[in-house]
């Protein structure tokens, strides 16, 4: 099983979101559970990488060609994918999943779960997505989208499309039983 990782590529955060996706990486490679990345070094794309390498995870990153700069791509992958495009990369991490693991983030972060989140509701693919909620990043994401919800702008159906934990272990446990191997 592989899971792909969206997260923060900042280093400037609180050493709470880095401990919880550290662990989160060594319980995948504990488990050995193949981590699909954007291929960042730093924040919590580097801390999942760290983590899952302690165990000697597979660890399989994806990043355009113009991220080929000192110091931004995790130099530890089992694999690194090179791609043209964002977009092409966001294909190639979806394609090699077998689910998604989102932990907090900016822009970047957020884009890429409203995608995958979009594309499972349009029943584009049907593989499992978790938030981790670390310090509860996600609460006013989860609140804004029940808001959406009560405004008649989507289906209540569609908050069944994803999980949100504040475990990392809880997190797999719910992408290993939703996946469809």
């Amino acid at each position: 099983m592989k899971l792909c990782l969206f997260g923060a590529s900042s280093d400037h955060l609180a050493s709470a979101y880095f401990e919880a996706v550290n662990l989160l990486g060594k319980e995948m490679g504990r488990r050995q559970i193949g981590l699909v990345f954007g291929g960042g070094a730093t924040g919590l794309m580097g801390a999942a990488c760290r983590g899952a390498a302690e165990y000697g995870g597979e660890i399989i990153g994806i990043a355009p060609r113009f991220f080929q700069q000192d110091g931004i791509l995790f130099q530890n992958c089992s694999q690194m994918i090179f791609t043209d495009t964002m977009r092409e990369r966001k294909q190639r991490m979806e394609d090699l999943s077998d689910g998604f693991a989102v932990v907090p983030g900016g822009i970047g972060t957020l884009e890429e779960f409203f995608e995958i989140f979009t594309l499972r509701q349009l029943g584009r693919h049907h593989k499992p997505i978790a938030l981790l909620n670390v310090n509860g990043y996600f609460d006013k994401l989860v609140e804004l989208l029940k808001h959406t919800v009560s405004e008649g702008f989507m289906s209540d159906q569609v908050l069944q499309l994803f999980g949100i934990f504040e475990e990392p272990g809880q997190l797999i446990d719910y992408l290993i039983e939703n996946s469809e191997d």
